[in-house]
């Protein structure tokens, strides 16, 4: 069984095209224009061993904000198609990622159901040329689109950089968790009601 996704959105403010492999090796082509962004996203690839390709052109010229958005979203719905009818999967996955100073916990479900619950604070306005406040926003676009229920918290830290990045490795390695095939279950789908 493949479990791979792709998705495409295009709009007057961006184009996106994302092609995930769960069963990949942490590959990580990404390229959005928003240097943090992409340093962001190739952690879940790398610590999840995820193979992630994703291309993207937006509105930078007015801000990171659409072209974020619209990545996370795309990813999302990637991962969803990927994950198909959930079978075999290990379903749930947690992290406590550190990163020096800065401590961070990622929880997710892989639910069929989209929701995020964060406790994320940031010191500066901006990781990069990144906006800090989209940082939770990709994290909810991420959850409500893949339907997964995704935690994440900020244990501790003083560089909004290493707490940023923290986040994603922890994201990566829940991620990676949950969507392993466990052999015991072959095709049933891990959940009492039969679906997920």
């Amino acid at each position: 069984m493949e479990r791979r996704g792709k998705e495409e959105r295009e709009t007057k403010e961006t184009r996106v095209s994302v092609e995930v492999n769960l069963d990949g090796s942490g590959q990580a082509r990404i390229a959005t224009g928003v240097g943090m962004l992409d340093h962001l996203l190739e952690q879940i690839a790398r610590h999840g061993l995820i193979d992630i390709t994703i291309a993207a052109t937006g509105d930078l010229q007015i801000d990171p904000h659409h072209t974020a958005e619209d990545v996370a979203i795309c990813l999302g719905r990637a991962l969803k198609k990927a994950l198909g009818r959930r079978e075999g999967i290990v379903r749930f996955g947690h992290a406590v990622v550190p990163l020096d100073e800065a401590l961070a916990l990622v929880a997710v479900d892989l639910s069929g159901r989209g929701y995020a619950a964060l406790d994320l604070s940031w010191t500066g306005a901006k990781v990069g040329e990144l906006p800090t406040e989209l940082i939770g926003h990709m994290l909810w676009s991420i959850a409500t689109e893949s339907k997964m229920t995704l935690h994440a918290r900020i244990l501790a830290g003083a560089s909004d950089h290493h707490k940023a990045e923290a986040v994603f490795k922890a994201l990566a390695r829940a991620l990676g968790t949950a969507v392993r095939l466990d052999p015991r279950l072959g095709s049933d789908v891990p959940s009492t009601k039969g679906s997920l």
